[in-house]
């Protein structure tokens, strides 16, 4: 858990920091999170295929594999990487023209000028910085080594923190500084994961436990089975933030309204660290009680998750949004108007969290019996199928009850994670009880 909301918290430092500039920098950060979370979503398929490849392979001592792994891994990290490099540089020569190309988006000169520097420099930037820490951190995670991993994004925030504050009060680089000490912030915690995965292969090596010499003739393939479905998922995510801010782009008041759901969006991923770290410790939770046929045990486990869940989302985050939420929304924005925007979405972070929680629980419950299609099929109905025409509907709503458009987003997309997080907790239901008496119904590749 800390050391997921750490990793929030190191995206989240920037908006504070934008807040200071004023809202046009906050609405370049929310115009950012698509191509954020694009990336966020190549690094978690790689780090996923690769965590567990690696864990495999130390645990039935095959040195070589792990050499195959690593190898493969950093071609994969070369490949990739160059992607997001020529991403940046797009960002930097289209946006000038969004509006030209774009007759339903009208923002205005100095919102574009701070998304097209801060996009450029982050997106550009983190191409190589973010994704070189996926080997490292891989290594760290397969050595059961959590504690290195939260040390790591304590290092980068730390980094971070102290970089923005150099670059924006002492050398007034404004937008651009607060991207480039994310961009290099992140170097602090790739040298710490570097030499604690150094130290732990080290070690491994000492031990001389390497006794199975067999090689995988094709080391790609396993890395990529989990990379692929995994990347999906997340990239599957980012379609609804590219969604809400293309129709916000279109909205009045268009800059308050970006700014507003860029707020709301780093504080509600931000709240909802602890039970995403919940869902993560859920897949070997679930999969060793599947493996021991352990049915009561699994249902136990996610009873007391969801009871977690609703006391963190009603109990913790709804008193915390009612008593400092308004200041917190006020301190984050520069125009009365996006306060009052930003305000609502608060409110509204506990309802969505709560929605959401059952998505999280019962996905690596699926995952653990080795059936990735039922999370990968709810994620395309909630984010492909219903996002767009329920934010239009929303809309529509909003507009008829003399409302903003984003509150009536915001409502409907609260409203479809519910009804997504029902339909794959009523499909968990039905084949749960198969767990504790079958064996796994689908190889992890299908």
């Amino acid at each position: 858990m800390v050391s997921f909301v750490m990793r929030s918290a190191f995206t989240f430092v920037d908006t504070i920091y934008a807040a200071i500039i004023g809202d046009a920098a906050v609405a370049a950060i929310g115009l950012t999170f698509t191509f954020e979370f694009v990336m966020v979503a190549f690094w978690i398929g790689l780090s996923t295929g690769l965590t567990s490849v690696l864990s495999r392979s130390i645990g039935a001592h095959e040195g070589k594999k792990i050499e195959q792994y690593l190898s493969a891994a950093w071609r994969l990290v070369w490949f990739v990487s160059p992607m997001f490099l020529f991403a940046g540089i797009a960002i930097w020569i289209v946006t000038p023209r969004l509006n030209e190309w774009f007759p339903g988006i009208q923002l205005d000169t100095e919102t574009l000028q701070a998304f097209r520097i801060y996009g450029t420099v982050l997106i550009g930037g983190s191409a190589f910085t973010q994704f070189w820490s996926v080997i490292p951190d891989s290594i760290i995670k397969a050595h059961q080594d959590t504690r290195s991993t939260m040390w790591a994004g304590i290092w980068s925030n730390v980094a971070n923190l102290a970089l923005n504050t150099l670059f924006l009060f002492v050398f007034g680089w404004g937008i651009f500084g607060i991207a480039f000490s994310t961009v290099i912030g992140r170097i602090a915690g790739l040298v710490y994961a570097m030499k604690k995965a150094s130290d732990h292969e080290a070690r491994r090596l000492a031990e001389g436990s390497d006794i199975n010499l067999d090689q995988d003739p094709n080391p790609y393939k396993p890395i990529l089975a989990l990379a692929v479905p995994a990347s999906i998922t997340f990239i599957l995510m980012a379609g609804e933030t590219a969604v809400v801010n293309g129709f916000l782009a279109g909205s009045p008041d268009s800059t308050s309204a970006i700014a507003a759901y860029s707020i709301y969006y780093r504080i509600m991923t931000f709240a909802a660290m602890p039970m995403i770290a919940i869902s993560v410790a859920m897949l070997p939770f679930a999969a060793k009680r599947i493996g021991e046929r352990d049915g009561a045990g699994l249902n136990q486990g996610l009873k007391q998750s969801a009871v977690v869940a609703i006391i963190y989302a009603i109990g913790i985050m709804t008193p915390a949004v009612w008593l400092w939420g308004d200041r917190l929304a006020a301190w984050l924005s520069e125009s009365p108007l996006t306060a009052e925007y930003a305000a609502f979405g608060l409110q509204v972070v506990p309802i969505a969290s709560l929605m959401f929680a059952p998505f999280l629980l019962c996905r690596p419950v699926f995952e653990a019996m080795g059936r990735g299609r039922p999370g990968l099929y709810i994620a395309i109905l909630r984010y492909v199928v219903l996002t767009w025409p329920a934010a239009y509907i929303g809309i529509q709503v909003a507009r008829n009850m003399g409302q903003p458009d984003l509150y009536g987003i915001l409502i409907a997309l609260v409203g479809i994670a519910g009804v997504s997080s029902a339909m794959l907790a009523a499909w968990l239901r039905i084949v749960l009880p198969q767990a504790a008496t079958t064996a796994l119904e689908e190889s992890p590749n299908s």
